[in-house]
């Protein structure tokens, strides 16, 4: 069989390559962007990667979200995309946590050695914990915020947290973070089109949430592929690849 990874190679080059192979990323959440943002990190040819969510696959999970089958409704989310990770490349060293962390139990896995944290939970409570740990042990991170009740990919930028504007997500992460003494210094990936009238409810009776947000197939799928570039550009950038290809 063909080597998997020589288109990446013509790219990126043997240094960067072998750099991506180094490189350990833990992706937390494993929805409609954390299961995009994982695969196309296994893809590009990441070598080691921690993934978790404690969450099972829904019918309502299936317009938006890799793992998410007829045939895999009931399943956990992480065992269908350990196993998915897995069929693409074999030799990916993984580690996969399938349980709802948050407080003690968050602080144990982020003090772990990682090249990248990639944050696309979309619980705010946990989420909160996630970044400041990561930010406090001196990560680096990008984060998604909110990829629901919006159509218009062109909207869709990244900048620093504390340069967000229009989401309501990033204004409460941005809030919530200043109680733990961080303004910024990390990287988000967030839309300024504004949320859609109409396109939420609240909900009762549903674990760690309140509200549902209308998702189209494409928006989530496109922020986790946009986290993915900020974590794949900046490990390529500690390379001689930047001075050898200057277009990436």
């Amino acid at each position: 069989m063909e080597d998997w990874t020589s288109r990446t190679l013509l790219l990126t080059g043997q240094a960067g390559l072998e750099c991506l192979q180094r490189a350990h990323v833990l992706v937390a959440g494993l929805g409609g962007v954390g299961s995009y943002l994982a695969e196309a990190l296994c893809r590009a040819g990441v070598g080691q990667l921690t993934i978790f969510d404690g969450d099972v696959i829904k019918a309502s999970n299936i317009n938006r979200q890799l793992p998410a089958l007829t045939s895999t409704i009931g399943r956990s989310k992480a065992s269908v995309m350990a196993d998915r990770l897995l069929d693409i490349n074999p030799d990916l060293r993984l580690n996969t946590i399938e349980k709802y962390l948050k407080d003690e139990n968050l602080h144990q896995i982020i003090c772990q050695p990682y090249d990248y944290v990639a944050d696309a939970i979309d619980t705010l409570s946990p989420k909160i914990f996630l970044l400041s740990d990561a930010v406090k042990y001196g990560h680096r991170v990008v984060s998604s915020m909110g990829a629901g009740g919006r159509l218009n990919p062109e909207q869709i930028k990244i900048a620093d947290i504390s340069e967000t504007h229009t989401c309501p997500l990033a204004f409460l992460i941005r809030k919530r973070l200043r109680k733990h003494g961080i303004y910024g210094g990390f990287k988000a990936v967030f839309s300024e089109e504004p949320v859609m009238q109409g396109s939420q409810i609240y909900v009762e009776n549903e674990p760690n949430k309140r509200t549902t947000v209308g998702t189209i197939s494409y928006m989530p799928a496109i922020f986790g592929l946009y986290m993915s570039s900020v974590i794949i550009r900046d490990i390529l950038s500690e390379t001689l690849f930047s001075e050898t290809h200057e277009n990436y």
